[in-house]
This record gives structure tokens, sequence and C-alpha cells, in this order.
């Protein structure tokens, strides 16, 4: 099965920056779109960033101009820039992976998740 390991959560200040990192591996195909999603108490699961292999990305509406996705497809990983993080962002953070072509089953892949706090 496809791995993926998150790294680079943590506590941060109101207005701070943290930078989250996530490698794939085991991977018997390429590896399609990644992205970030997150998880707050009492809240769905809700999508922050995803870039496809050719590096075109999107971000939730919350986050334009705060957060920044980029990929090393070399390295099989992802990562997140995120700036000016507010205690709004505090949530658990989850890589996703899919796996290229979109036929081959199972073809969606989760991490285990990485906690970021912003304290006001």
């Amino acid at each position: 099965q496809v791995q993926l390991v998150e790294s680079g959560g943590g506590l941060v200040q109101d207005g701070g920056s943290l930078r989250l990192s996530c490698a794939a591996s085991g991977s018997r195909f390429s590896i399609g779109t990644m992205g970030w999603y997150r998880q707050a108490p009492g809240k769905q699961r809700e999508r922050v960033a995803t870039i496809t292999s050719g590096g075109f990305t999107n971000y939730a509406d919350s986050v334009k101009g705060r957060f920044a996705i980029s990929r090393d497809n070399y390295k099989n990983t992802v990562y997140l820039q995120m700036n000016s993080l507010t205690p709004e962002d505090t949530a658990v953070y989850y890589c996703n992976a899919r796996i290229l072509p979109m036929t081959v089953q199972p073809n969606d892949f989760w991490g285990q998740g990485t906690q970021v706090t912003v304290s006001s």
C-alpha cells in the first residue's frame, strides 16, 4: 500500500508560519494529485489545497493568499507552506494522494494526520 508520512506540524503563535511535508512511498504506480485536508474539532474535514501531477493548484477560499502548496515529483513529496496563521487554522492536517491511472483501485490514500495548533 502507499504510505504517506507527514511532518512539520506543531504549535505556533497567531501570525506565525509552518511548513508541512508529506512523502509518499510504496506505490507501484505514479502519484497523481496530492493535497492537504484538515479537520477541526466538531467540524467536517475540508479540502485545503490540492496540486496535480502537472502542477495545477487549487485552494480553499479561506487560505488563498496565505498558504502555498507545492510538490517535488522526484521525491514524491508535497508541501504546504502556511503563513499568517490564525486560530481558525487549528486542525489536524491530513495528506492525501491519488495514483495514476485513475482506474487503479484503491486509488485514494491518506496520511495519519499532523496537529497544527495556532495560539492567540
